[in-house]
């Protein structure tokens, strides 16, 4: 599954490991994004995206038309 969330764009950033001896070494921060299907009252039919958990409470929250209104910008 693809880890890039549809409504916002969060996807794998990448930083460090830091050792007590402060050796770095690279790794990544995967996001924790999930298939979701989601209904459109306007249309009256369900989609799938891959969403990820923090989109999911402000998905909650606002609803999918404003969600879909702040990606465009």
């Amino acid at each position: 599954m693809a880890r890039k969330c549809d409504l916002t764009g969060q996807g794998t950033r990448f930083g460090n490991n830091v050792s007590h001896s402060h050796r770095k070494t690279r790794r990544t921060f995967k996001s924790n994004v999930h298939k979701k299907r989601i209904f459109l009252p306007e249309e009256g039919r369900f989609i799938t995206l891959n969403v990820s958990t923090r989109a999911l409470r402000t998905l909650q929250k606002k609803g999918l038309a404003a969600m879909m209104k702040d990606a465009q910008k």
